[in-house]
């Protein structure tokens, strides 16, 4: 993948980093744009939560365990309905690719 400052990124074959320490906010966007979409604050929220997530645990959260994990951090996003609107090929799929994680294991 190539970003528009010039840096290239390895992704795997359904489309993530192969580094996740790679990442920043431009990888992100431009692999949001590469699905029509624009990342707003909410979907920052969610990514953000999610690399913390990674970070603690070594490991992307499935649907259950994000959805838990917002309850506590912004419990305005932390439902299904919400979640899907904001990632609509799946929220934990698409989100965690966003945020540069490997595909979570409930995924694969």
């Amino acid at each position: 993948m190539q970003l528009p400052d010039g840096r290239s990124l390895a992704l795997d074959e359904h489309g993530y980093l192969t580094d996740w320490t790679a990442w920043d906010g431009a990888v992100a966007e431009a692999l949001a744009r590469v699905d029509g979409m624009e990342l707003t604050e909410a979907h920052w929220q969610v990514i953000e939560l999610l690399r913390d997530y990674y970070r603690q645990y070594e490991i992307a959260p499935p649907m259950r365990a994000l959805v838990g994990a917002l309850k506590r951090r912004r419990p305005d996003l932390a439902s299904s309905r919400v979640l899907y609107r904001l990632f609509p090929e799946g929220p934990a799929r698409q989100a965690s690719r966003y945020a540069g994680l490997p595909i979570p294991v409930s995924c694969i």
